[in-house]
This record gives structure tokens, sequence and C-alpha cells, in this order.
């Protein structure tokens, strides 16, 4: 039973996540879409702990687009790219 509520708990946690991106965006909303995309990333970067940042983008790639509004979509992927090339070169500084 405490996996069910594990994963109980993790769904809770994306949700909480995706609603979080959604709410951001539509901040953005009234700006033209690169704009409000760029807002919505910065913000992301600067205010999410990357935590958050690897929570959303493991549930992206787990479950696609559910749930994400188009502007939090295209945010979350600048992040989770911005993130993946930060780690690489995290890695290749450190001659891993």
């Amino acid at each position: 039973m405490s996996h069910e509520s594990g994963s109980h708990d993790a769904h809770s946690h994306d949700a909480k996540l995706i609603y979080m991106a959604n709410q951001i965006g539509k901040f953005f909303a009234n700006k033209p879409t690169d704009q409000a995309v760029e807002g919505i990333t910065d913000h992301i970067l600067k205010y999410w702990d990357p935590r958050m940042r690897r929570a959303i983008a493991a549930h992206l790639d787990a479950h696609g687009t559910d749930g994400l509004d188009p502007l939090a979509l295209q945010a979350v992927e600048k992040v989770r790219e911005h993130d993946k090339l930060k780690a690489a070169a995290t890695a290749a500084a450190s001659g891993h």
C-alpha cells in the first residue's frame, strides 16, 4: 500500500508542478509567443529548485505533454534542454 501512496504522491507533485507552469504561462500569455516562452523559461530557471525542474522534465519524458498548456510546454522543453547542456558541460569540466 505504501507503494501506491508513493505513486500518488509523485503524481500529486507532478500535478502541482504542471499547475504552476501553466499559471506562469497564463501570466505571460498576453505577450508574443517567443517572448512568452522566454519569460516562462526564465522564471522557471530563476525560481524553481533544480529538483522541481528535473521532476517536470521527467513527467514530460514519461507522460508527454499531458496537462501542460502549449506555452508552458515549450518553456519546459527549453528548461530541460538548458539543464541537459549544463549537466553535460559540468561533467566535461570535471572530466567525467
